[in-house]
């Protein structure tokens, strides 16, 4: 059974940094890409961040590109997501997730939407609150 905890979430000025975790468990990390999702009330959620299963393909939804990076410990089963310049815009839940399949990579904005439809593994979400 796949199992993933994040951490790391909290409330923060704007302008701030914040760091999330997720862990795994049950899977084989190493070959799994992993990513970010996250959803804000009263939106659909949406992608954030992925890193492939070696870490070195990554992938970032426009609006968080200079400000977000995701990066991932193979040795410790664990994703971050390290957030700076905080933007009241970025408040939402957090949503780790495992990719589709071992290998497998999101290369295309179809590969993102069928990620994001919930299909597979999913973290409880952790809440991410940024003040103005």
């Amino acid at each position: 059974q796949v199992q993933l905890v994040e951490s790391g979430g909290g409330l923060v000025q704007a302008g701030g940094s914040l760091r999330l975790s997720c862990t795994a468990s049950g899977i084989t990390f190493s070959s799994y890409a992993m990513g970010w999702f996250r959803q804000a009330p009263g939106k659909e959620r949406g992608f954030v961040a992925a890193i492939g299963a070696t870490g070195t393909g990554k992938k970032y939804t426009d609006s968080v590109k200079g400000r977000f990076t995701i990066s991932r410990d193979n040795a410790k089963n664990t994703i971050y997501l390290q957030m700076n310049s905080l933007k009241p815009e970025d408040t939402a839940v957090y949503y780790c997730a495992v990719g589709l399949r071992a290998y497998w990579f999101p290369n295309t904005e179809a590969d993102v939407g069928s990620w994001g439809q919930g299909v597979g593994s999913w973290g409880q979400g952790i809440q991410v609150t940024v003040s103005s």
